[in-house]
This record gives C-alpha cells, sequence and structure tokens, in this order.
C-alpha cells in the first residue's frame, strides 16, 4: 500500500516536470519566432529607409542639372558681351560700345581732281580731308548730283560695291570717286558745270567745280556711276 503511494507520487512530478519542459519548450519557440519577425520586420525597414535615401539622391540629381543650366545661361551672357563688342567694333567704336559720329559736311575739306587711268575711262577723285577736332566715321556712298551747263540737276548711281569702313582722324583724308566712260567723238550732249557733294550719313552738301582737264561723258549722266568711300592710305 505504501509501495503503491510512493509510485503514484513519482508519477505526478514525472508528469510536472514534462508538463514545465514542454511550456518551457513553447515559450522559447515563441521568443524565437517574435525575434526572427522582429529582425526580418526591422530589415524590411531597413532596405525600405535604404531605398528612400536612394531616392532621395537621385531626386538630387535634377538640381546637378540646374546647376549645369545655370553654367549655360552664364556662357549665354559671355556670347552676348562678346557679341556687343562685335557689334560696337562693326560700328565703328571701341569696346566700350561707343559709336563713332558721322564726318559732319563743315568739318570737311572736299576737293575734286581729274584722275582718268587712261584717254577711254573717265574718272573723277573726290576727296574729304577731317578738319574737325575729334574722329569720325565717313563709311558708305557720298550723294553725288552733277549740275549741267543747262542748270538741270542729275543725281548719279551707285556702282557695283561694297562699302569699307573709312575711319578718320584729325587731319586724315578719304576718296570717293565717279567713273564713266570717254566719249573721244566731240560730240558728247553732256556739259557738266558742277558737282554736288554730300558726304555719306550727312544731310549738307558742298557744290564743286567740274575739273576743267576731265574728259568728256559718253552717254547720258545716267552712264556715270559713283563708289564709296576708302581711307589714302
Amino acid at each position: 500500500m505504501k509501495l503503491t503511494r510512493t509510485a503514484a507520487l513519482a508519477a505526478l512530478g514525472l508528469a510536472a516536470t514534462l508538463s514545465l519542459t514542454a511550456c518551457n519548450g513553447d515559450d522559447t519557440a515563441q521568443g524565437s519566432s517574435a525575434d526572427k519577425g522582429s529582425s526580418s520586420s526591422s530589415s524590411s525597414g531597413g532596405g525600405a529607409q535604404s531605398d528612400g535615401g536612394a531616392k532621395q539622391q537621385d531626386g538630387a540629381k535634377p538640381e546637378g542639372g540646374s546647376g549645369t543650366g545655370g553654367s549655360q545661361a552664364d556662357d549665354g551672357k559671355a556670347g552676348s558681351g562678346k557679341g556687343a563688342e562685335a557689334g560696337a567694333a562693326a560700328n565703328g567704336g571701341g569696346k566700350s560700345g561707343g559709336k563713332l559720329p558721322i564726318c559732319k559736311t563743315a568739318d570737311l575739306a572736299i576737293d575734286a581732281a581729274d584722275a582718268a587711268p587712261d584717254e577711254t575711262s573717265g574718272r573723277i577723285n573726290i576727296t574729304m580731308i577731317n578738319r574737325g577736332s575729334a574722329t569720325c566715321s565717313a563709311t558708305g556712298f557720298a550723294g553725288v548730283d552733277i549740275k549741267d551747263a543747262d542748270n538741270t540737276s542729275s543725281p548719279i548711281e551707285r556702282g557695283q560695291a561694297q562699302p569699307r569702313v573709312t575711319t578718320l582722324k584729325p587731319g586724315d583724308a578719304a576718296v570717293f570717286n565717279l567713273a564713266y566712260d570717254i566719249d573721244s567723238s566731240g560730240n558728247s550732249l553732256a556739259s557738266p558745270t558742277n558737282i554736288e557733294v554730300t558726304p555719306p550719313n550727312e544731310t549738307h552738301s558742298v557744290t564743286l567745280d567740274w575739273p576743267e582737264n576731265a574728259g568728256a561723258i559718253k552717254g547720258a549722266y545716267t552712264d556715270v556711276q559713283v563708289f564709296p568711300t576708302h581711307t589714302t592710305e
């Protein structure tokens, strides 16, 4: 009887021990699973943050592009500066962009002379000397009218030539010429007496005598041509 009771107590102790072991095993398993879940969740979160960081860096690239655009804008400004200097040079001005004033008729000493190279080609050279105190521009075509003995005045057409930059310092001279064919028959219908000259870009004119030794004009005054100014150097 006593032996049976002892065996029963031993069986109850064994069952309690097994029960505790099983409980401890479940807790351990659950803790392990929780740890794994936490680790997995943390890893996923870290990945999301990493992706977010990468996206933020990618988003920074357009700012870099904007910086490049700023550089292009600076280049554009530099180009504009060069363009402005080029324009100033074309107008006869310096880098300051200043434009040279035109040579005023009142500041020019103007004279006409026969300069025919041979007996068939007529040429009248008209010289303009800057008597002013400042540098000026005489670039372009002068306006020319030839007055005839019958008191008529005929405007002279421009020849096929491109104007050359003609800048005159005080004392410098520029020249342009009238060209025509010489009539050696003695039957020319033209009887020029004067040449009315208006310097390039001016509105005031001067009247010069037709050179006495110049050859007779063949044809009409419409056959005479005026060519652009150039320096004598």
